[in-house]
């Protein structure tokens, strides 16, 4: 199970997951390799908006319809850190462009120029602030896979930037050909 490769994977949370971290998430994983794996979750948002972000780093949002879109919890690794998910990848100061089998790949930014363009008007034209991400040791995701942990289904970026929020960890059990309700009712049940 070694050289599986989840990356522009999402992974669906078990409804058994009892990690509060990760219960009924859909997280996002931007890097897997036989170093660990590096993700983003995708439908947890925060009490922050983008405005109170900006005003946070002193840094001016020129954009008033952005003001209230939604910072999310990334996950439980450097919660005091902003990472931006975002179409297209483009050209910034310390971007992990998510290449694997993808025509336009989504980029990861955690450098301030990507967030003082927002600021200007000038930043990807999509995109998902979080504070923290998801991390895993070498192995450890493919531990928990075998634990039964986590669902996989290839990402669709629609998902990740069309959608709200609240729709999204049922749209990536749509791929699967699954309904999330039905599957954490019958969890748990011989």
């Amino acid at each position: 199970m070694s050289s599986i490769n989840l990356t522009h994977h999402f992974l669906i949370a078990m409804p058994n997951m009892a990690d509060p971290y990760f219960a009924r998430t859909l997280t996002y994983v931007c890097e897997h390799n036989d170093q660990g794996a590096l993700g983003i979750v995708v439908n947890r948002p925060i009490d922050m908006t983008l405005q109170a972000l900006f005003e946070r780093l002193s840094l001016h949002l020129k954009n008033n319809a952005l003001a209230d879109a939604p910072i999310y919890f990334g996950g439980p690794v450097q919660t005091d850190r902003g990472f931006v998910l975002h179409l297209p990848a483009g050209d910034w100061q310390s971007t992990l462009k998510v290449t694997c089998g993808v025509r336009d790949p989504i980029g990861l930014t955690t450098s301030k120029d990507i967030l003082e363009a927002v600021g200007r008007g000038e930043g990807p034209a999509k995109m998902l602030v979080s504070l923290g991400y998801a991390g895993w040791s070498a192995g450890q995701l493919e531990h928990e896979l075998t634990q039964n942990a986590w669902l996989t289904v290839e990402a669709r970026d629609a998902i990740i930037f069309d959608l709200p929020a609240e729709e999204r960890l049922a749209a990536a059990m749509e791929l699967l050909g699954l309904d999330y309700a039905r599957l954490a009712d019958q969890a748990g049940h011989a």
